[in-house]
């Protein structure tokens, strides 16, 4: 007969019975696919989906608006359909939507998705949107009207650098991470610093997304064959109507926040006569252009990414993604 002991360490030996009492369930996985725009994540993410049962979480600050179609370069119809799709079409371009709502909407559908069994893939490349998701916003001072108006003054009166300059004085870690010409972003870090009368990198308080294993799979395909994938979209935009669509928009809404978004900044502009079609479209060419590269520099900061260096819809790309999403989910026990 074997003492309780003794029984201890012959399951400690064998490792069975030992492993099932240390160990637990891995939390569920979450996928996240990142990406310029254009390089085919909504491909990438429908490909996945169907063969890992999985669903589609957006993470587009403009595809949550109904009505704008032709401009947010959405999953059409029959993609919508092949998979469930969350976070498209929620509000109506004249209600503001902020990161903080983004964020407690995600992480409602991440919890609805992985309570059914089924695998979230959020997909979409407004980084704010993504860092809110995972990494939460912090709660700062409420903002201060004249602070801002005062600043706002002193750019216009002593240029674009000058914000940039005051916050190096004031706080130099959170200027290395704002980029000299991003006013908006420098008068809140300036208002936090003279409000909080501490640096914003020394208040960031922050509510990280927990309960789930996250991967993510960033898109990195080459720039010439990207941007020549761009202009062609562009165009194609313009092509469906997307003036058109416009006109639409802005009868119904007026010129709200949500039409300075690209593609629609420059159909505007062909709408009130400051540019040609054909300028327009050039236009909104080079801004896509000049989103990506944003894109791909913000996306650089994310921790832990798995780069693939091509489209999310070739088949390698999406055979190496298949295997780092299969390879995560035979994670299925991690020792405490």
């Amino acid at each position: 007969m074997v003492d309780d002991a003794h029984q201890s360490e012959v399951d400690l030996s064998d490792g069975v019975v030992a492993a099932v009492s240390v160990a637990r369930t891995a939390d569920p996985l979450v996928v996240l696919l990142l990406g310029p725009t254009g390089s085919g994540k909504t491909a990438l993410s429908l490909a996945l989906g169907e063969r890992f049962d999985g669903e589609i979480v957006s993470c587009d600050s403009v595809a949550v608006y109904r009505g704008m179609e032709l401009g947010t370069a959405k999953p059409t119809a029959e993609e919508r359909a092949r998979l469930p799709h969350h976070l498209i079409d929620v509000v109506e371009p004249d209600q503001p939507y902020t990161a903080g709502e983004y964020s407690r909407a995600a992480r409602a559908a991440l919890r609805e998705i992985a309570g059914r069994g089924r695998l979230p893939i959020v997909t979409g490349g407004t980084g704010l949107y993504l860092r809110a998701l995972t990494e939460g916003l912090f709660t700062g001072p409420e903002r201060q009207q004249g602070l801002r108006a005062r600043l706002e003054r002193s750019r216009e009166r002593h240029g674009e650098g000058w914000l940039h300059r005051i916050l190096v004085r004031l706080d130099p870690a959170s200027a290395r991470r704002i980029h000299a010409n991003d006013a908006a972003k420098l008068i809140r870090a300036i208002e936090v610093c003279l409000t909080a009368r501490r640096p914003l990198s020394e208040v960031l308080g922050r509510d990280p997304l927990t309960g789930f294993r996250l991967l993510r799979i960033g898109l990195n395909p080459p720039r010439k064959e990207l941007y020549e994938r761009l202009d062609q979209r562009a165009a194609a935009m313009f092509a469906a109507g997307l003036v058109e669509e416009t006109r639409g928009l802005l009868a119904r809404y007026g010129p709200v926040k949500a039409l300075d978004s690209l593609g629609y900044r420059q159909a505007l502009g062909v709408l009130a006569g400051t540019l040609s079609k054909e300028a327009g479209v050039a236009a909104a060419q080079q801004g896509h252009r000049n989103y990506a590269k944003r894109q791909l520099t913000w996306f650089r900061r994310e921790p832990e990414v798995h780069w693939l260096a091509g489209f999310g819809d070739e088949a390698e790309i999406l055979r190496a993604a298949a295997e780092l999403v299969q390879a995560k989910l035979q994670e299925t026990i991690r020792k405490p």
